[in-house]
């Protein structure tokens, strides 16, 4: 609830304070005295975009500045926390201020604070109604919220759980759709890498068998020369029948130096590697007569060696330069074919969703409908009531909900029409057709007052909703929204004297010019105060005896008409 409104320098107003009570608060004063820019101010606390052009001629910036309870609102605690700050005893202290040049600062609690975070605190504090916030009343998504909030919490629940279905269902049907038209291109390099990962898979490779293979190869390619080198290399180290070579010439002198070397130790060491080496010879000597007896060709073997190496470099050709990056090559097609292979199984998945998805639909969109229904009854005859109370008595109202003519959507399967017949022999139409200005503010009201029961906000702002109605009509505006204000603060800008007649507290904006400037300044009253500017209202003379007394009527009977709404317990807003 607003408790106190500070404005500096917005507009004709220089300084005002308002301190609002609970209860209906009403603001009167002559035309162009700057009552609306009261209700600016508000606006401004509610992260509307701010102007520069409203700020004060001559001044660096207008300041609006407020003190809102945060008592059981958790919407607008929970926002307060997002910005990081905490209630001072349930109370909030914000600001706004939008300066000459168009710049806009707020803070909270004395914080500096975003648009964004003020909007979210304020938002579900303070709801403004100005004049053509009637025309909203005309759109079809009005009207359907205005049904659900009457309809009540599980309404609503239904509500969100139809939203939320629709929402998946127009996920997954998007994936499947993709998926669908994706589905040839699929399968084809799922077949492809299919064929792929066979011949890989096939050849069996081995990270190092072509350098293998090839040195394989090369042996086998030349066995005839390398049978004959190391059988020569053996005849020069083994000799022949007529001579010896140099295995027997080096163990002939190792024995000789061995003999001799009894006389010298140094000479003993040099026989000792003379012998060493003679039977490495030996052993080399040996090893090439061997290698010689055991070479043999093997044009087979050469032939398969060939033809592996020739499969290998095919396989590096396609795949990779290596057998490691032909391998590399097979473990990402892998991954991608169980990830095509999946799609399948993911399409499947995807349909019965769908189907789930579809019949979930299916039956919470009747349950709403039926949910709608009923209330659309209970709310046409409230509202017929509350029209009839505001001199419509003849008027016919009716909510209408009938099947969506251009399919489901995600708020559900029907189409929500207000409907009204505001004169006798008129048929129903929808409001657009019917209504006019002040027949439509009329019913904006007796919704409010309806709809009361069930709305959160704690502070309702009307701007000029008396448009187009005066007489006992604007006595019937007033004492309804005396009823509203027995549940929500009211605050209403008004120039009928009927309405502000039923005011808890009666504020007067008045214009007064100077020899440099004009001025706006924002007034309680009290009784006599109340009393004169009533008379102001109704005959444009204040000190007027008729005007007077005719205003003593006013206040004597809205006051009765609240004490005997209040005695007779009728249902508050």
């Amino acid at each position: 609830m607003l408790h106190d409104l500070h404005i500096t320098d917005l507009g004709v107003i220089d300084d005002a304070h308002l301190e609002v009570d609970a209860g209906l608060n009403v603001l009167t004063g002559e035309t162009g005295a700057g009552k609306t820019m009261v209700v600016g101010a508000l606006t401004l606390l509610l992260g509307e975009r701010s102007n520069p052009g409203t700020v004060r001629a001559g001044r660096a910036a207008a300041v609006v500045e407020a003190r809102l309870s945060l008592d059981d609102e958790p919407a607008a605690l929970a926002a307060l926390a997002e910005a990081g700050l905490d209630d001072e005893d349930g109370e909030v202290v914000i600001t706004r201020q939008v300066t000459s040049s168009g710049r806009s600062r707020v803070s909270l609690q004395g914080r500096m604070a975003t648009v964004g975070a003020l909007t979210d605190l304020v938002g579900p504090l303070v709801e403004i109604h100005g004049q053509h916030d009637f025309q909203g009343l005309l759109k079809p998504a009005v009207q359907r919220d205005l049904l659900d909030r009457f309809a009540g919490p599980e309404t609503l629940a239904l509500r969100a759980a139809f939203a939320t279905a629709w929402r998946r269902l127009r996920a997954v049907t998007a994936e499947l759709d993709q998926l669908t038209s994706r589905a040839a291109d699929m399968a084809r390099e799922a077949d492809v890498l299919r064929y792929q990962l066979a011949e890989i898979d096939a050849a069996e490779l081995r990270p190092g068998e072509k350098a293998e293979l090839e040195a394989e190869a090369e042996r086998l390619a030349n066995t005839e020369s390398l049978r004959d080198a190391a059988a020569e290399a053996h005849a020069y180290l083994s000799g022949t029948d007529d001579e010896g070579g140099a295995t027997t010439a080096l163990g002939t002198a190792a024995r000789r130096l061995t003999g001799a070397g009894t006389s010298d130790p140094e000479l003993a060491t040099l026989g000792e590697r003379a012998t060493g080496l003679a039977a490495d010879l030996a052993d080399l000597a040996s090893a090439l007569r061997a290698y010689a007896e055991g070479v043999a060709a093997d044009p087979a073997r050469l032939a398969e060696a060939g033809d592996r190496i020739a499969r290998i470099r095919d396989l590096e050709r396609k795949y990779g330069d290596t057998e490691e990056a032909v391998l590399a090559f097979a473990g990402t097609a892998r991954a991608r074919l169980e990830e095509l292979e999946g799609g399948e199984v993911r399409t499947g998945a995807l349909e019965t969703e769908a189907a789930e998805l579809r019949a979930e639909l299916e039956r919470t969109g009747a349950q709403l409908t039926a949910a709608r229904r009923a209330a659309a009854e209970r709310l046409s005859t409230a509202v017929l009531a509350e029209l009839a109370e505001l001199a419509m008595p003849n008027a016919r109202f009716a909510v209408r909900v009938d099947p969506n003519p251009s399919g489901g959507a995600e708020d559900g399967h029907d189409h929500i029409e207000l409907e009204l017949a505001a004169n006798p022999g008129a048929p129903p139409r929808p409001l657009a057709k019917a209504a006019s200005g002040g027949e439509l503010s009329r019913v904006m009201l007796a919704l409010k007052v309806v709809l009361a029961g069930v709305d959160r906000t704690p502070t309702l702002v009307f701007d000029e909703v008396d448009a187009g109605v005066g007489g006992r009509t604007a006595a019937a505006v007033g004492r309804r929204l005396a009823l509203l204000a027995r549940r929500h603060q009211v605050l209403v800008v008004t120039h009928l004297p009927q309405i502000a007649a039923y005011a808890d507290r009666h504020f007067t904006v008045e214009k007064s010019a100077g020899e440099h400037a004009t001025t706006t300044v924002v007034r309680p009253l009290d009784d006599a105060g109340c009393r004169t500017e009533l008379s102001r209202m109704l005959g444009g003379m204040a000190e007027s005896g008729l005007a007077q007394a005719h205003a003593e009527e006013l206040l004597a009977a809205a006051s009765a008409s609240k004490g005997a709404d209040a005695a007779a317990g009728e249902a508050s807003p």
